[in-house]
């Protein structure tokens, strides 16, 4: 049997393979009213497809803590008990095909109030405009050219916001989800802290190490304070800001720093670190390409000794099967290939010998 389709166990959970769907935004809740950020019949029919497709875990989109931690007005939220019950039809189904429903929490920072990636590109939406607001961040620094400068939080508004972080997760397990995910990547507020190249505060949360990761700790003892011990955590980190591989004399967080960070999360009890990179300077380079990412989670994984997920440009079964029976990753997370394909896993299974739940309306003699 390949090692891809092999289950894995953290802490009680035990997922049935190695192919994970990653947390990919739909901007598609309603952006106001009492339906704002509640999931509808498109988040429903998108995580139900790659469920019956064979997708061994299922991470929804990037799910705002609060209305103002929505990268954009369309976001999901589970801010409130509407969005929770909502999810209940969600999680349930997912469950009912074998597949284990995760939701990844998440507060976008200086990146919020944006358009849809269609329209206008994502372009920034301005205070003053329809379904806009101003953002918040470690400092009061904008994510790039024509994006609104945002307000830098004080420790209160920080300390209301690792708040929110445990309120969702309560709200996830109340719905249903197995998997909690802290989103500390791609330019998101945990993210910003992290970074020096966003967080340039002199108090106890910025300088250095400890206070640039002080936050996101909090955010994570918070939720694995309300998440049962029996079931797992996860975190997904931006493991460098690709500043120093790209020979810019910026400051910048570092894979060096992201495997200091994962002992941290190790230790408190973070079961699986999902590792990707970048999203947190505009106008950095970032070297596309088939296994890309795929250095920088091996290293967690031998130098922290915290399971990975990987990420990134991976496309071909035969990809993914190297990736794991390697030990360079303990699952593999796809994003836009199973956008192109739902049945990724299904069709992985035929090419290499492995098996994935079948539906049973799917069973013919």
């Amino acid at each position: 049997m390949s090692t891809l389709f092999e289950p894995v166990t953290l802490r009680s959970l035990t997922v049935p393979n190695r192919i994970w769907m990653a947390a990919m935004c739909q901007y598609s809740a309603a952006p106001d009213g009492d339906q704002a950020g509640v999931p509808n019949d498109w988040h429903f029919t998108h995580l139900a497809a790659r469920a019956t497709g064979g997708t061994g875990l299922i991470i929804t989109e990037a799910t705002a803590v609060s209305p103002e931690g929505r990268i954009s007005p369309y976001d999901l939220g589970i801010w409130n008990d509407t969005q929770a019950e909502a999810f209940r039809r969600i999680t349930a189904f997912l469950k009912s095909q074998g597949t284990v429903p995760g939701i990844q929490l998440a507060h976008a920072g200086r990146k919020a109030s944006t358009e849809r990636t269609w329209v206008d590109r994502g372009a920034p939406i301005a205070p003053d405009v329809q379904h806009g607001w101003t953002p918040v961040a470690p400092t009061a620094a904008p994510f790039g050219p024509g994006s609104t400068a945002p307000e830098e939080l004080s420790t209160d508004a920080i300390e209301a916001i690792v708040g929110q972080f445990a309120d969702a997760a309560r709200r996830a397990l109340d719905a249903g989800f197995e998997v909690v995910e802290v989103h500390g990547a791609h330019g998101y507020l945990v993210h910003q802290f992290l970074s020096p190249h966003s967080n340039r505060r002199t108090d106890a949360y910025g300088g250095d190490f400890a206070g640039r990761t002080r936050f996101a700790l909090e955010v994570v003892d918070a939720v694995r304070a309300v998440w049962p011990d029996d079931m797992p955590v996860f975190f997904r980190v931006s493991a460098t800001d690709w500043l120093r591989e790209n020979g810019d004399d910026r400051e910048g967080w570092t894979a060096e720093e992201t495997v200091r960070l994962a002992k941290e999360l190790r230790a408190r009890g973070v079961d699986l670190l999902d590792v990707s990179t970048g999203g947190n300077v505009p106008d950095v380079k970032i070297p596309v390409g088939p296994d890309y990412q795929v250095p920088y989670a091996q290293r967690v994984r031998e130098e922290a000794g915290l399971p990975v997920a990987a990420v990134g440009m991976i496309t071909d079964p035969e990809q993914a099967e190297a990736i794991v029976a390697s030990g360079k990753a303990d699952a593999v997370l796809l994003g836009r290939e199973l956008l192109r394909d739902p049945y990724w896993a299904r069709h992985a299974a035929t090419k290499l010998g492995g098996e994935v739940s079948t539906p049973d309306q799917y069973h013919r003699a």
